[in-house]
């Protein structure tokens, strides 16, 4: 996925059974310790019944917890932070819970079972890449509305909102690179009458991508 950085797009879950053994992923966007913990504490209440409640997060750069949570060590918190760490994916929590059913799974198939459920769960989730993305408006004639939309989703901008008044008014969210390229095209369908209103950029998550 490039040198790029990403974070969940969504809150997400996912859940399979491996000899008897219930595994139930679930991951969260995060952006503190605290947030984390209190996400922790509330599956850990949810699901005081299960054998194992193993976590991981990371924020940022710098901060990287997990636990094994009472399987063999090395087998739940290490392999799962081994997923997000391949995929430079951070600012994320993910918690594998487990009902135990009575067949030991082994350390392999333990390292297995939670890599695999913290690895379904982020493609549940999707992620979004971390980038500079500008706020613009446009304003434009009926006619050119979906040629319009068009040129934005060729940039790789959304439009997040659509106006209908005596013209169409259209919030977008633009790239990085993508305002002065968009502007060129703009001027290129219309002789010139479609301006584009910039109105400050800041470091944001993208639109979902799948992993």
């Amino acid at each position: 996925m490039g040198d790029k950085i990403y974070v969940p797009y969504q809150e997400a879950e996912s859940e399979f059974v491996e000899k008897r053994s219930r595994f139930i992923g679930h991951i969260w966007p995060v952006d503190s310790e605290d947030q984390a913990q209190e996400l922790l504490r509330r599956v850990k209440k949810q699901h005081y019944d299960a054998r194992h409640n193993c976590w991981c997060y990371l924020l940022g750069g710098s901060v990287v917890r997990y636990s094994d949570d009472g399987e063999p060590q090395g087998t739940a918190g290490q392999p799962m932070l081994a997923v997000f760490q391949r995929e430079h994916v951070t600012n994320v929590l993910c918690v594998v819970t487990r009902y135990f059913g009575g067949i030991l799974l082994g350390a392999g198939g333990l390292t297995r079972a939670y890599s695999k459920s913290a690895r379904d769960a982020l493609a549940a989730a999707g992620v979004a890449a971390m980038g500079l993305w500008t706020a613009a408006r446009c304003t434009c004639p009926y006619p050119l509305l979906e040629r319009v939309k068009l040129e934005v989703q060729a940039v790789g901008g959304t439009v997040d909102a659509v106006d209908y008044g005596a013209e169409v008014a259209l919030t977008l969210s633009l790239p990085e690179d993508a305002p002065r390229r968009l502007q060129d095209r703009l001027t290129e369908l219309s002789a010139g009458r479609l301006r584009l209103e910039l109105s400050g950029t800041e470091l944001r998550p993208g639109p979902r991508e799948d992993i």
